[in-house]
């Protein structure tokens, strides 16, 4: 059973030099107990992904067609009170930066006990709950930290206390936008064990989205590879990781300093550019940048099946599969 279902998904922001094409056609599924990664490029539209999904887009975006269901229920036709009511409880999310998460005037007992604010428990109860909510986390002698403020604790235990928070109400879908991208390495290895851990013990969903590979290859059961507001490869992380099907995926993983094995001053880079997404072009949306681009790749590819479970779009599978 599928957690969240994106169907067809397209979103624009008007500008004012026309409609930027922010996501367009976007499907993916997160099924229930998985971790799913987004990674791609910035500017790939994982963030207004993300504000489509808990319906918090700018004033000048618009949903141009599509389904975002959650549980069955298309989140894109919810009362604004009912995503209020979503949010938070069955729908979590932990922000890429822990330093402006918190506010730094209130201790963290206080923000924990507040976001409570729909549960009918006592304040002791409330406390004790968030008491150990932060002992779940990793958070040494969590009843006296409860008294303390946001600034007396370092990058990674903010971060440790943002999941916390956000895990509070046990979601059945919990969205991390880059929690690891501010931390140094040893902290995010705890954070990623610490957060499949968590997973494993709440059962919840997870859409976890990041620049690092490295940590998507390490987490993630399942992945999606966005380029330029398309989803250009999805499938388990061993078939994408292992086989990538499309050439921007392949391009990705070679641009890894992790996949670097002869010592080099000048790091790999993808040559060239993100499309204007104002005027795209009519074709394959990375042709400009491919190394394999060819003749059918002025027409625009569908999404082809490179594998059970690993699809791609990429005429270079067509013609695989034809031949």
């Amino acid at each position: 059973m599928a957690v969240l279902d994106i169907r067809d998904l397209s979103v624009s922001y008007a500008t004012p030099r026309g409609a930027l094409k922010a996501l367009r056609n976007v499907s993916m599924t997160i099924p229930e107990g998985k971790i799913v990664g987004i990674v791609g490029e910035s500017g790939c539209g994982k963030s207004t992904l993300i504000s489509s999904i808990i319906r918090l887009m700018a004033p000048n975006a618009k949903v141009g067609s599509g389904e975002v269901r959650f549980k069955g229920e298309n989140l894109l036709s919810r009362s604004e009170a009912g995503m209020r009511a979503l949010r938070g409880t069955e729908i979590s999310m932990v922000f890429q930066d822990p330093m402006q998460t918190h506010n730094p005037v209130l201790t963290v007992g206080r923000q924990m006990v507040d976001i409570q604010y729909r549960d009918k428990l006592s304040k002791a109860d409330k406390l004790k709950r968030a008491a150990e909510m932060l002992a779940l986390v990793g958070i040494p002698d969590p009843e006296a930290r409860l008294n303390q403020y946001p600034f007396e604790f370092s990058g990674g235990m903010r971060q440790r206390i943002a999941i916390a928070m956000a895990l509070m109400a046990k979601p059945s879908l919990l969205i991390a936008d880059e929690p690891t991208t501010a931390l140094d390495a040893t902290l995010e290895v705890q954070i990623i064990k610490r957060l499949r851990e968590l997973q494993d013990e709440i059962g919840c969903s997870i859409l976890f989205i990041s620049h690092h590979l490295g940590v998507i290859a390490e987490l993630c059961d399942e992945v999606v590879v966005m380029y330029a507001g398309e989803v250009v490869e999805s499938g388990s992380v061993r078939d994408v990781f292992h086989n990538p099907a499309h050439p921007y995926t392949r391009a990705l993983l070679e641009c890894d300093p992790g996949h670097i094995k002869v010592r080099t001053r000048n790091l790999p880079t993808i040559p060239g550019n993100i499309p204007d997404l104002v005027s795209l072009p009519k074709g394959c949306i990375f042709a400009e940048r491919c190394d394999k681009r060819h003749d059918a790749c002025v027409t625009r590819p569908a999404m082809g099946t490179a594998s059970p479970g690993h699809h791609a779009a990429c005429h270079l599978i067509a013609e695989r599969v034809t031949a």
